[in-house]
């Protein structure tokens, strides 16, 4: 192995740093993440009883943000929200609007971006145990946020709010974090060969 490829260890790099600087790169890449959320949120599978579906979404925020750092992942689903609000229907199911009960976990998906990439810049991403708090912590973050906006929204108590915008969703947060935890060390130790 040679310098130069353990170099983005230490340097305080996240995957895409590690493409050819620019500002089109960088635009391309906020684009990218906001389109990858997007089309993510279409894998939607409606939750009996819960205002809320199952997506892809949260998982696509999570590695958008580790992979492209806090500030274009912040860009990036800052991008996804605003236009899904504009009317640009890649919400959850191909909806759009920030009426829907289930806004405030794309609000959390935006904080949550930007935590995960300022930890994956400290190298979060590239082991697989680190990685699996990173994703845990971003999933917390979109409950923190997503619970609360769900229960305010529809007139839900708080437990009510749990089960229904939290806890049929555990099982598949589990399945994302351990994809996640796979993907992203796998990719760095291939771009350390």
């Amino acid at each position: 192995m040679s310098t130069a490829a353990a170099a983005p260890l230490r340097t305080g790099q996240v995957l895409a740093d590690l493409l050819p600087a620019s500002r089109v790169r960088d635009v391309a890449l906020v684009l990218g993440g906001a389109a990858l959320t997007g089309l993510a949120a279409q894998l939607s599978i409606p939750v009996p009883g819960s205002p809320v579906p199952v997506t892809g979404q949260t998982f696509a925020a999570l590695l958008v943000g580790t992979a492209l750092g806090t500030g274009r992942g912040f860009l990036s689903l800052a991008l996804y929200a605003l236009a899904g609000v504009a009317g640009v229907p890649w919400f959850a199911g191909g909806s759009s609007g920030a009426a829907a009960p289930s806004f405030g976990y794309i609000l959390g998906m935006l904080l949550a971006s930007t935590v995960v990439g300022a930890l994956a810049r400290r190298g979060a991403d590239r082991n697989v145990w680190r990685m699996a708090g990173t994703m845990v912590l971003g999933e917390a973050i979109i409950y923190a946020v997503g619970v609360p906006y769900l229960a305010l929204s529809t007139g839900m108590t708080a437990s009510q709010a749990i089960a229904n915008g939290l806890t049929p969703f555990l099982i598949g947060d589990a399945l994302k974090a351990a994809l996640a935890m796979g993907a992203l060390p796998t990719a760095w130790k291939i771009v350390r060969k």
